[in-house]
């Protein structure tokens, strides 16, 4: 059940839309055909996770590209995760009903994630609910990325709670272990990630396969 300071937090990508199967296409394309990384779509996944340019140095060692071509590699592997995925957008089932209630009842949410605005602006503005979110943390308004807890703290602090007073929505490890090193609850959605690639987080208060599970209804009461 609510307190009456508890916030919702959602990270996006893979969490409410359920796109991180286009994000692997995309990266698996762009790391091996491009680049020649030569990677397992198993490897590609396992490195899906922080800010784009700490990806390609996780996979091709610090240094090996200038920021500037960090960066044009960053931007078109959105620009085509965008084009492929644009056709199958919409919010995972279940969603917008909890979403409409949610709001409904004056809870506050947030986003916090490590996309960049360009992608989170993507979703939020096609699908037309970025009037749901009274705080908006995304990869460049952070130093350090999930692990770390800089994503979920800024949101608690934007809305002005406790980090014990949020639940934070979340597909991918990386992101739980983020919401239990910043002192916060975490539902895991796994859309791309099986349960037991979560064991070991005590935060985590249950699993969900899309918004429509029943338990969610008991948080809105």
């Amino acid at each position: 059940m609510l307190s009456e300071k508890s916030v919702f937090v959602f990270d996006l990508n893979g969490t409410m839309i359920d796109d991180m199967g286009f994000h692997l296409k995309v990266w698996s394309n762009i790391l091996n055909d491009d680049l020649g990384a030569n990677l397992t779509d198993a490897e590609v996944k396992s490195n899906m996770y922080g800010k784009n340019n700490e990806l390609l140095d996780r996979v091709f060692g610090k240094g090996k590209f200038t920021l500037a071509q960090a960066d044009k590699i960053s931007r078109e592997k959105e620009d085509r995760y965008q084009a492929l995925y644009r056709p199958h957008m919409k919010l995972i089932n279940g969603l917008p009903e909890f979403l409409e209630k949610a709001y409904n009842l004056r809870v506050p949410m947030a986003i916090g994630s490590a996309a960049i605005p360009y992608n989170i602006d993507f979703v939020l503005d096609t699908l037309k609910i970025k009037h749901y979110f009274k705080s908006i943390v995304s990869a460049d308004d952070v130093q350090l990325s999930k692990p770390h807890p800089e994503t979920f703290l800024k949101v608690a602090i934007q809305l002005n709670v406790s980090p014990a007073n949020c639940i934070v929505f979340e597909d991918a490890p990386k992101g739980v272990e983020a919401a239990f090193n910043a002192g916060m609850r975490c539902i895991a959605i796994t859309t791309l990630h099986k349960e037991h690639e979560f064991i070991g987080f005590s935060n985590v208060l249950f699993f969900i396969k899309d918004y429509n599970d029943p338990r969610l209804q008991h948080l809105l009461q």
